[in-house]
């Protein structure tokens, strides 16, 4: 029986318009659950949770949160009392990977078997980084989502069993496929459920621009990443046919054939024009920075309900692809073996008549609402910041032009740095940090 929202009623209006993912956001934590076919639900949440009731027990596609884990679990028990037989992990982001402990538990307590998590053969080297760099994984999450409180976790549930490119599984007579994807991760999997014609695609679809961009993370894969929903549209080639019902990582379900089809080629068609034409400007030996104000996302694509730019942006993956391709240096000679940044700031704020002069030209141009004035602001405003970070008139002034910059920002990572920015201003702390 569903719970919650209604899943499959939002996910109509959002298709059809009534509803915007800038409203109805596809990260927005609001569970509810439906079924999608016969013995198969969908648990709405932060990341999602697609479950199989095989008969001798159930099969999840990933398992939500830390902070969800528990109300994902209450949820599947609205509509089954089976216990998990098979995890399967669409990839090792924490939003997805942390929910096996609370079927463990309660299979523990009940004398039943526990489950087997089954992940691509990169995801421990995942956790294992994680493990590594969770100081740095707990600063840029905070930044990101504004989470003060964010503790990253050092302790995983590794899967029991990896795969290399794909993997055929049959559950209580239910089979099941797994393909390796490189995409958001190098670690990704979609899985295949052809008796129900159902797709579960990870984070590889999300209700959003694709999440190949994020600044503040590690390489992501924009060209495999198309690749990976062209082979998922390979699926309508086969007998049976492919997907009735498409089940995302994040945000709501897809429900026909015709959507699905136009949802993963758009998606693709998105990425591979970024790719074509950052590689063209790469080629023609144009700068980084060249380049990042030159590549234009096709608009009738951007103005698809399901791509809009409100988690990543288009112009954050010219800079993921210039780093896959190229390298870290941007072209500008100066910035190979540069000055540090507060040198050049108080350098540069000394020739304009001071760190203030500086600030107060800031906030003119953050008047102008412009993006292009904006852009120039926050440039002025960190300099003048950096050359005087305990001026209380400058660090106001940087709080102001951040603040600006966050409320015009679309999407949750460029609106996150920037709140930092703005929170972060006179910050005493700060002089010490560097």
């Amino acid at each position: 029986m569903p719970t919650g929202p209604d899943v499959l009623a939002t996910a109509e209006r959002l298709w059809t318009g009534e509803l915007t993912t800038e409203t109805a956001h596809p990260l927005a934590p609001e569970p509810g659950l439906a079924e999608v076919a016969d013995n198969m639900a969908f648990v709405r949440a932060f990341a999602n949770v697609s479950a199989l009731a095989t008969g001798d027990g159930l099969v999840l596609v990933d398992t939500g949160s830390r902070y969800m884990a528990k109300e994902i679990h209450r949820q599947v028990r609205t509509w089954s009392s089976e216990h998990l037989h098979t995890a399967i992990y669409s990839h090792g982001h924490i939003d997805h990977v942390f929910g096996v402990p609370v079927w463990e538990a309660e299979s523990k307590a009940d004398g039943c078997p526990g489950p087997e998590v089954i992940a691509h053969e990169d995801l421990p080297k995942r956790f294992d980084r994680y493990v590594r760099t969770a100081g740095y994984n707990a600063i840029v999450n905070r930044r990101q989502f504004g989470i003060d409180s964010l503790e990253w976790p050092v302790e995983y549930r590794y899967p029991d069993r990896t795969y290399r490119d794909h993997l055929d599984l049959e559950i209580a007579g239910h089979p099941i496929e797994l393909h390796h994807a490189k995409g958001e991760t190098d670690d990704h999997t979609w899985t295949w459920f052809p008796e129900r014609r159902v797709l579960c695609c990870g984070d590889l679809f999300i209700w959003a621009s694709p999440n190949a961009g994020n600044p503040q993370k590690v390489q992501r894969y924009p060209l495999e990443w198309a690749e990976a929903l062209r082979a998922m549209l390979t699926l309508y080639e086969r007998v049976g046919g492919g997907p009735e019902v498409l089940l995302p990582g994040h945000g709501y379900p897809i429900v026909g054939p015709v959507r699905i089809r136009q949802a993963l080629g758009e998606t693709a068609e998105l990425l591979e024009s970024l790719v074509d034409q950052t590689l063209e400007l790469m080629n023609a030996g144009c700068r980084l920075d060249e380049i990042v104000h030159t590549v234009t996302p096709p608009p009738r694509l951007m103005d698809r309900p399901y791509l809009k730019a409100v988690y990543d942006e288009p112009e954050f993956v010219v800079h993921t692809i210039w780093r896959r391709y190229g390298g870290w240096w941007d072209g500008n000679p100066a910035t190979l073996q540069p000055a540090p940044e507060r040198a050049l700031a108080v350098e540069l704020a000394e020739l304009v008549g001071g760190a203030t002069a500086m600030a107060e030209r800031a906030l003119q141009l953050a008047s102008r609402s412009e993006d292009s004035d904006l852009r120039l602001g926050g440039h002025l405003a960190e300099l003048a910041w950096l050359a005087s970070p305990t001026d209380p008139v400058v660090a106001e002034a940087r709080r102001k032009v951040f603040t600006a910059r966050a409320e015009s920002a679309t999407s949750t990572m460029a609106r996150g740095i920037f709140t930092w920015a703005a929170r972060e201003s006179g910050d005493p702390q700060r002089e010490a940090r560097g």
